[in-house]
């Protein structure tokens, strides 16, 4: 059987669009003679699409696009993701379509809800997963949770059933799985390594097609693959970028495909790409507003947004204070330089001087938080001025390392549209500033080399109320990715009032991280939707 994977990066809730590049691949798929073309999950709507499955009348369009579609399908088989109202309820289905005609539809058996997963909130499970019979093959199709649950593969099953080995049971000559699988860092690692299991396992035949595309903070890293019976790899679609493949079920036992995509730092700054050009463009930004300080952060989040979206789409504006040194004030600049993007310089201190003038008794700085504040809040208000006049979307610049510890400014360097960097450790960023320095120098040595700071007030240094990043990031993955306990933590060779103190700064910060813009994904547990934590509460290890 020659089957076709369309790997395609849908819109969420543009179902004409959707659609439209659906019937696209159908007609790729069918002009090169394929059997079957199959499309990943819920890609009629894209995933996640959220409290949309809750509105009746974006149902109804889904039914009518599907109905088009359908009509469209000739002697190419096609097997669909699609939301389908049932007996019970909702359904998250794939819907197999053949000359014309809904010939056959499995739903989702298993439904997650961990991690940044709710499906139980608007889908129904499938009672019955039965072998669906196409051009005399016996396919079992599974939809992307459905093949996560093997007893040999995982510590513990989280669900009573597996389909799979239903499935296999049943005679399935080919397992097909309709994915919407969201990146982290080694999670294609982790997937691989787990089809080729179940491959081998069950010597059955594995074709993978996952969804791709950045959907808010998700970043959907495609990198679908087929898996032989003899759980070696045949091949693999292309990372972070749609992507087309014709297989044929016959020759799949010609040998192991020449693996060159092992997870390095690369594919982060390739998610970081993803998610910010589609963050952008699917809330109809075309243009990016970045504040320059001549720090490592900055400077990182520049780039990515400098080549995402391309040099004429960004702006770069510095906005020195008394503080600020001149040095920052050049690395600044002669980033923008090296970039080939906009710069602008408005200085900041006129502005902060007329607030210590109306706050303070004798009129001038008595250097505390307030002051360090308020200098981030008037950058804020700078950035967001120039957006709403301009229309470029402000992107933040804080860590993963920043927002844990709650060394950010609501209203300051918070304010802004989206955050490149929120689940991106300070340690990581280093490595993301000499990744995209490999070539030529892009981040002026200068900004990767001195110490960070966020000068806000004489000889700052981040190291004054923060360990350093080696240590801190280390702590803060055991307890944030990890949800390691205080005592394992400690026993990892950290000294015990320092780990109460970090993780005690984690948890009083909740409340600005709930109040801050959405951040791209790339750990495993990114703060967000997948780590759901109270803002008012008081429990803490002492």
């Amino acid at each position: 059987m020659l089957i076709a994977l369309a790997q395609i990066n849908p819109v969420v809730g543009d179902l004409e669009y959707n659609t439209g590049k659906i019937l696209e691949y159908i007609n790729k798929a069918g002009a090169a003679r394929s059997d079957l073309v199959v499309f990943p999950e819920l890609a009629i709507t894209g995933y996640p699409a959220q409290d949309l499955l809750l509105n009746k009348q974006f149902l109804d369009a889904v039914e009518i696009k599907l109905q088009d579609i359908c009509r469209a399908v000739g002697d190419t088989g096609v097997i669909l993701g699609v939301p389908m109202r049932g007996n019970k309820g909702l359904y998250n289905a794939a819907a197999l379509m053949y000359q014309g005609k809904l010939r056959d539809v499995q739903y989702k058996s298993l439904l997650p809800v961990y991690d940044v997963f709710d499906e139980k909130r608007y889908f129904e499970p499938a009672e019955v997963r039965k072998c669906i019979v196409f051009k005399g093959r016996r396919l079992g199709v599974t939809i992307c949770e459905d093949i996560w649950n093997d007893k040999d593969c995982w510590n513990r099953q989280r669900y009573a059933i597996d389909p799979l080995e239903e499935l296999v049971h049943q005679g399935a000559e080919i397992i097909i799985n309709l994915s919407a699988s969201p990146y982290h860092y080694g999670k294609y690692a982790l997937r691989t390594g787990m089809l080729g299991k179940l491959a081998a396992k069950y010597q059955v035949n594995m074709v993978y097609v996952n969804q791709v595309g950045g959907n808010d903070h998700l970043i959907f890293d495609g990198s679908s693959v087929v898996v032989n019976k003899a759980g070696s790899l045949c091949q693999r679609l292309n990372k972070f970028t749609e992507d087309f493949a014709l297989i044929n079920t016959g020759e799949l036992s010609k040998g192991e495909f020449n693996e060159t995509g092992q997870e390095d730092i690369g594919w982060i700054y390739e998610a970081l790409l993803l998610g910010t050009r589609d963050y952008l463009f699917k809330n109809g930004f075309g243009r990016a507003l970045v504040g320059l300080s001549g720090g490592i952060d900055s400077s990182v989040t520049a780039a990515i947004a400098a080549a995402a979206l391309g040099t004429d789409n960004v702006v770069g504006v510095s906005m020195p204070s008394r503080y600020s040194s001149e040095g920052s004030k050049d690395d600044a600049y002669l980033l923008a330089e090296n970039l080939g993007i906009k710069y602008r310089q408005l200085h900041i201190d006129n502005i902060f001087k007329a607030y210590t003038e109306l706050f303070n008794p004798e009129g001038r700085p008595i250097m505390d938080l307030a002051e360090e504040n308020i200098q981030a809040r008037i950058r804020g208000n700078i950035l967001m001025f120039i957006s709403n006049r301009e229309g470029q979307m402000v992107l933040t610049t804080g860590n993963k390392s920043e927002m844990a510890m709650g060394y950010s400014t609501i209203y300051g360097d918070m304010a802004g549209g989206l955050s490149v960097l929120a689940d991106v450790p300070k340690v990581m960023v280093y490595r993301l500033a000499e990744y995209i320095n490999r070539e030529k120098e892009v981040i002026p040595r200068n900004v990767i080399s001195k110490p960070p700071s966020a000068e806000l007030r004489p000889d700052q240094k981040d190291e004054d109320s923060l360990p350093p990043y080696e240590v801190l990031d280390q702590i803060l993955k055991a307890y944030i990715e990890d949800i390691k306990p205080i005592d394992e933590i400690v026993a990892m060779g950290f000294n015990r009032g320092l780990v109460l103190d970090i993780t005690r700064r984690v948890d009083t910060a909740e409340y600005k991280r709930q109040q801050a813009p959405p951040g791209l994904r790339v750990t495993s547990r990114a703060f967000g939707p997948g780590r759901r934590m109270p803002v008012a509460q008081h429990w803490h290890i002492k």
